[in-house]
């Protein structure tokens, strides 16, 4: 039988509260990230949407203009369905091919 004193300097507990807080952080961010849903559907602003297309804000102001984007303006402030960005990626979606030669 073994009396040894478990202290926070054992490498074992050190080992399980570093893991711990690596998980605290995740689940934080996890949490910072995720919203509601309001009606059953998610909604992003301009800088979210921008973000994930990765294309300026400018250039989603251009595809708003020309009637590509649908959008809410909601007092002075723009957003997207999640919905209607992932149906106009699908309509765009080309198959890939390769040219015989």
């Amino acid at each position: 039988m073994n009396n040894e004193l478990i202290t926070k300097n054992n490498e074992q507990v050190t080992h399980f509260m570093k893991s711990l807080e690596r998980m605290t952080e995740g689940i934080e961010q996890l949490a910072a990230s995720c919203r509601p849903l309001l009606s059953g559907e998610r909604y992003l602003t301009d800088k979210e949407l921008s973000a994930r297309l990765k294309v300026s804000r400018w250039t989603l102001q251009d595809y708003r203009t020309e009637g590509r984007l649908r959008y809410i303006l909601l007092g002075g402030k723009i957003l997207y369905r999640e919905s209607d960005i992932e149906k106009i990626l699908e309509e765009g979606y080309r198959e890939a091919f390769r040219l015989e030669r």
